[in-house]
């Protein structure tokens, strides 16, 4: 009987039947890929009917976003530096208003194109000088999310110590070395498995979550307030009759330190904005976000320093987060208004968690592997790098200079943004071709290298001077001029607008004319009329031709 012959691996693939990498490589392929264009469903301009964002929205983003245990505890720095409440409140609440404000001017390139920020970056640094840009706020997406993912973690503790008291009692069997112990070890896997699940909600449906989450943590807050004057009072207590101990230029510039380390903590959102109004229905949607920002930063920061102040008289110590507070609500009634606290702001750090952080590096992972990413697989590496990778208990407990050093990570994010805004309001005119962003040898390209040397020049002239005042807050071991520290609590006005002036003046007498359009080119344009005065074919195949037939060819 003759044996049954067995093909090798060459054979199989000489008869036509694909390798099992192949098949692997196909599965993991999405099918929205557009190989032309290194381009997918996620990437692309966002769709009129996925449109679904309108004024409202946007201001319960921002409440939902500013309404959270880390709100509370916006004041916490500034008064421990010799800053009074009511300078405090001032600081955060001026810094929030800059901020605010340009986050709406970033935010109109995304209502406007229906873009995110990895592709409108290609315009300004060019199509592979911009890989650089979104490779930056990546890192700083996935670390903040495995920070805000312990205090997450911290939530759920509360929950449980509020349904089962005796939570309290269990015995730590992790080695000191860990950094954890074993209640938060348990907390923190129970919040990795409540929130898993919502990274596959779809952007246009969270601002469902925004709502219920704008609603529920201010009466929160109110309530946590309401409760601490109703026990104490605080018209007398030292925190909150605490004045100002600095004087002069001293005091000067105290101030301007705590208003750039307040607008840092916003200046991710800034260069990202995009990725979220990219879903807004008109332009003026995120305008809001100049006057709702400022205003609720103001009133948590308010509801942290009169709970704080009670907190000295109850406990006999200052409690900054909420949490702890009300840790100490241990009757039954208590335990009772202690869990829908908790409760509450576990959906509000979840919001943040995705919103601010998971959504924004999931896109840049998107744009850097299209063929493979989208925005929900991005999303779920993300969690996983962030939550378990970076291991964020032992970064709080045993990395305070790198929690300095990302702190300081707005002196690269704010010429990034200086760059955008400049060259989308000053350069462009607000006059993209969107379909250009797309092509890799389109005329955003600038050279072969893919790279716009002025974008590059001003980038530098951005950062470079506040390196000296930025080391010292790394390692305090080393000391610096006053000139430069000083430089650097200018950090964001200085990196913004030096980066902005000096790429303008480079376009100004060095322009890249091959940029330059007519008139802007938008994803809703049906058709796009030829220098010749003759319609050319729709859309993206007008601005692609052959290579975008053969990307749609391809899925087919």
């Amino acid at each position: 009987m003759a044996s049954e012959k067995t093909s090798s691996p060459a054979e199989s693939a000489e008869l036509g039947r694909p390798s099992l990498l192949s098949r692997i490589n196909k599965r993991l392929e999405l099918s929205s890929l557009d190989a032309g264009r290194r381009s997918n469903a996620d990437l692309d301009p966002v769709p009129p009917h996925r449109r679904t964002w309108r004024t409202h929205n946007f201001v319960m983003y921002w409440i939902s976003d500013n309404f959270s245990p880390s709100g509370f505890r916006n004041a916490a720095s500034l008064m421990l530096i010799g800053l009074s409440w009511k300078d405090s409140l001032v600081c955060i609440t001026i810094a929030q208003f800059i901020i605010g404000c340009v986050i709406v001017l970033n935010g109109v390139v995304g209502s406007t194109y229906h873009i995110n920020f990895s592709v409108q970056s290609r315009a300004s640094f060019g199509y592979y000088f911009s890989y650089l840009m979104i490779i930056m706020r990546m890192i700083v997406g996935i670390f903040w999310y495995g920070i805000q993912a312990y205090t997450g973690a911290e939530c759920v503790r509360s929950i449980i110590y509020a349904i089962w008291p005796s939570f309290h009692k269990v015995a730590n069997t992790l080695p000191a070395s860990a950094n954890i112990d074993t209640q938060m070890m348990t907390a923190y896997t129970v919040y990795f498995i409540i929130i898993l699940p919502v990274h596959f909600i779809p952007m246009r449906h969270l601002k469902w979550l925004f709502t219920i989450k704008s609603i529920t943590t201010p009466i929160v807050g109110f309530a946590i307030m309401g409760w601490v004057i109703h026990k104490v009072g605080v018209s007398n207590t030292s925190l909150w009759t605490q004045k100002t101990t600095l004087h002069g230029s001293k005091l000067a510039w105290t101030f301007l330190s705590g208003l750039y380390a307040n607008i840092g903590t916003w200046s991710t959102l800034a260069v990202n904005v995009p990725d979220f109004t990219r879903y807004a229905v008109d332009n003026k949607s995120a305008f809001i976000t100049a006057f709702v920002l400022p205003a609720t930063g103001c009133l948590i920061t308010f509801f942290g320093v009169v709970t704080a102040a009670g907190s000295n008289i109850l406990y006999g110590q200052v409690l900054w987060d909420p949490l702890l507070l009300i840790d100490n609500w241990t009757s039954p009634g208590g335990r009772a208004a202690a869990f829908f606290c908790a409760f509450f702001f576990l959906i509000s750090q979840i919001g943040v968690n995705i919103a601010a952080n998971s959504i924004s590096a999931a896109n840049d992972l998107n744009c850097l592997f299209p063929r493979y990413i989208n925005i929900r697989r991005g999303q779920i590496i993300v969690a996983f790098i962030g939550s378990w990778a970076l291991t964020p208990w032992n970064i709080l407990t045993g990395a305070p200079a790198f929690i300095s050093f990302m702190s300081g990570y707005s002196v690269w994010l704010g010429p990034i943004a200086g760059i955008l805004l400049s060259d989308f309001y000053l350069v462009h005119k607000q006059k993209y071709d969107v379909w250009e962003l797309y092509n890799k040898h389109g005329i955003y390209r600038y050279n072969k290298f893919g790279t716009n040397w002025r974008a590059f020049v001003a980038f530098f002239a951005g950062w470079v001077p506040l390196l000296p005042g930025f080391i010292p807050t790394v390692n305090s071991a080393i000391t610096v001029s006053a000139g430069a520290t000083h430089l650097y609590y200018l950090g964001y006005f200085y990196g913004t607008g030096a980066a902005a002036l000096s790429y303008y003046l480079l376009c100004r007498f060095w322009p890249a004319q091959e940029t330059m359009v007519e008139r802007a080119v938008l994803p809703d344009m049906d058709v796009i009329q030829g220098h010749d005065g003759e319609y050319m074919e729709e859309g993206i195949e007008a601005a692609l031709g052959e290579e975008y037939a053969v990307g749609k060819e391809r899925r087919i």
